[in-house]
């Protein structure tokens, strides 16, 4: 997908799709929505902090690739590095920079997420201080997390220039 693909084709799963389906569906869908909030806004809006504890779209954008990273890459599969390391050193980073970066790391989560199957098995690692959890417990958290940070997306893009809606 290319920053001026049209998303009007990105639908929700069928009624009767398989569970991994239905959860991966929703999750593209959170994972777009995010990224639309932020193309075409122009790069020092991008970075501005709209509220008081310092969050901005590229803000979001560059903590979603680390989520996904540390979940599926690291904790699940078990490869790569810790990338809460890498999540502050980005500052020269465009935003089309970072919208690569987020959509390069959503893929390889589908990729991981598509490999497994059986839900249930557990990963690698853990990011908290429990076992490691499951490909389901894994997909319904970046369902939440990313359906989250879209909000916070919507309010800072319309305090930039207005725009509402998807």
């Amino acid at each position: 997908m290319t920053e001026t693909d049209s998303r009007a084709d990105l639908r929700p799963p069928g009624l009767k799709a398989d569970e991994k389906t239905t959860l991966l569906t929703f999750l593209d869908y959170l994972r777009d929505a995010v990224a639309a909030k932020v193309v075409g806004v122009p790069e020092q809006e991008a970075r501005k902090p709209g509220v008081d504890s310092g969050t901005s779209l590229l803000g979001l954008v560059r903590h979603l690739t680390a989520v996904e990273h540390n979940w599926f890459t690291w904790a699940y599969e078990g490869t790569g590095t810790d990338p809460w390391d890498d999540e502050a050193s980005c500052a020269d980073e465009t935003v089309h920079d970072a919208l690569v970066a987020y959509r390069d790391a959503s893929a390889r989560s589908n990729r991981i997420a598509a490999a497994c199957e059986d839900l249930n098995r557990t990963g690698v690692r853990s990011l908290r201080e429990t076992p490691p959890p499951s490909m389901r417990w894994i997909l319904v958290h970046m369902i939440e997390e990313t359906a989250r940070h879209a909000g916070h997306a919507d309010i800072l893009r319309e305090q930039i220039d207005g725009s509402t809606g998807r």
